[in-house]
């Protein structure tokens, strides 16, 4: 079971590059007791690609999942803005 929910959509727009993207994670459980952290990317309004990670440890995927949050972070994904 995953202690505490991790979960985190953030977005990269840029109307002069064309550029309108989306990263998504997840860690959650299977069925079977392995800790699954689960990517989704692509351009915002169509259904993007995913990937999926199985770790015997939460602490494994809560280790990458904060890289990758900190490298989204420095490439200019932020938090969607509210309208």
């Amino acid at each position: 079971m995953v202690s505490q929910p991790y979960r985190i959509y953030v977005e990269r727009t840029d109307a002069t590059k064309n550029m309108a993207r989306f990263f998504a994670m997840e860690i959650s459980s299977t069925l079977f007791g392995e800790t699954c952290l689960t990517r989704t990317w692509g351009r915002i309004g169509r259904r993007g690609h995913s990937k999926a990670h199985h770790f015997d440890h939460e602490a494994d995927a809560v280790e990458l999942f904060l890289e990758l949050t900190r490298q989204k972070r420095q490439r200019g994904y932020c938090p969607r803005q509210r309208a």
